[in-house]
């Protein structure tokens, strides 16, 4: 396994973009979260062919997360980091207006699993999925617009505090997906845009696996909540797409 930590160099100029809601903070903790989609075995859809083997890319995905040569490291988790971003708000705003403080009042990822907001003071606050993914959307975007957290200019390199930041990042972002998964991969296949989805979160998280971004018990979780998705990254190895 690859890792860029404590690597320090340039990155290339690459464009950006504001995301397509505005972050908000607070809001009232609410205990209901919503049901997720299953089919008539019980399952959730996500599991279920031929959904969950529906993707754009065949065959393991360690082959497309490998350093090319000559890439600095650093560089080449940014750029990809960015597009993981980029790619991630594109499906949510498809599906945003599914995402709504009535249906998801909590920001779930599994039956017993919702996620808690952390305020910049240590506070942890409930809020409803929407206002969550605006926040880490807002979040990634300033990070992203700050010079000295992404360079632009290839005399300037990237800090020591970058790896840190990075993996805040990737964690919010696979709350993000853990939340799709859950409450809304229902919406994603209205859209027929299953193997998009799919060969992008394979794609993420083959990505955090190889440069130690992904963390395994924020795709697991606990016994007693477990995060849903874990179920697809399980299946997903045992079908040779993902590696451990």
């Amino acid at each position: 396994m690859a890792s860029f930590f404590n690597r320090n160099k340039g990155a290339q100029t690459r464009q950006k973009r504001s995301p397509s809601a505005n972050g908000r903070s607070g809001g009232p903790p609410t205990p209901e979260p919503p049901a997720e989609a299953v089919a008539a075995n019980g399952k959730p859809l996500y599991l279920c062919s031929p959904f969950v083997d529906a993707a754009l890319v065949k065959g393991n995905f360690k082959t497309i997360v490998m350093l090319p040569k000559y890439c600095d490291i650093m560089e080449w988790v940014a750029v990809n980091m960015y597009d993981f971003y980029t790619n991630l708000n594109e499906f949510y705003g498809g599906i945003a207006e599914c995402c709504t403080q009535a249906s998801c009042p909590t920001m779930s990822a599994g039956t017993n699993l919702n996620y808690l907001w952390t305020t910049q003071d240590k506070r942890q606050l409930s809020m409803s999925a929407s206002t969550y993914i605006d926040s880490v959307m807002s979040s990634i975007q300033t990070l992203i617009e700050d010079e000295n957290v992404f360079p632009t200019k290839s005399s300037v390199g990237f800090q020591q505090s970058f790896p840190a930041k990075i993996r805040y990042v990737y964690r919010e972002l696979l709350r993000v997906f853990a939340h799709i998964y859950f409450a809304h991969y229902q919406h994603i296949l209205h859209l027929r845009s299953e193997p998009h989805f799919n060969s992008l979160f394979a794609h993420f998280l083959a990505f955090g696996r190889q440069y130690d971004l992904l963390d395994v018990k924020d795709i697991r979780g606990e016994t007693n909540a477990p995060v849903g998705v874990g179920q697809l990254w399980e299946r997903w190895k045992e079908a040779g797409i993902l590696t451990e």
